[in-house]
């Protein structure tokens, strides 16, 4: 068994969609990045690398890299879920905290969950996730942004 911690933040700004978890969710604001920003997914994507020692997003998907401009998280995840299975692993399961004012979690938290679990070939009782609000401190309180942190364990097969 093996377990790795992810976590990752983007800017809120305007003219851009929200994604989190491969969802897009309805809100006035989205987040800014070199792919489509989708906070949830790079925290997992982190915890899972980190659990095999392959460092961490940045390393495999570089923000340096003009031809995955604009890339989907989901492309990230999909990849990530390939390299645990070349390595002879499997995930055991997946806990990630998002941290926002707004919007509220709840509403998409099944939906969301479904979606990552569907792309990492789980079921859903091996996704988890919450939604905090930071009490209106701090950048995410302040609505300036989003931040998650994610655990994942892997197991040998």
């Amino acid at each position: 068994m093996r377990v790795g911690i992810g976590y990752d933040v983007h800017p809120l700004v305007e003219g851009r969609q929200l994604f989190l978890g491969g969802i897009e969710i309805p809100y006035n604001k989205g987040l800014l990045g070199h792919s489509d920003g989708d906070v949830l997914i790079h925290a997992i994507c982190d915890a899972m690398l980190g659990a095999l020692s392959e460092g961490d997003i940045g390393i495999h998907f570089p923000d340096t890299d003009e031809s995955i401009k604009g890339i989907k998280s989901e492309k990230i995840l999909s990849h990530v879920k390939e390299l645990i299975k070349k390595r002879g692993f499997s995930i055991v399961n997946i806990d990630a905290v998002i941290a926002l004012e707004e919007p509220k979690i709840q509403p998409h938290r099944t939906i969301i969950r479904e979606n990552l679990a569907r792309v990492l070939d789980l079921d859903i009782e091996r996704v988890n996730l919450k939604g905090k609000t930071t009490e209106k401190l701090g950048f995410v309180g302040q609505k300036k942004g989003i931040e998650v942190f994610a655990v994942a364990l892997l197991e040998k097969q």
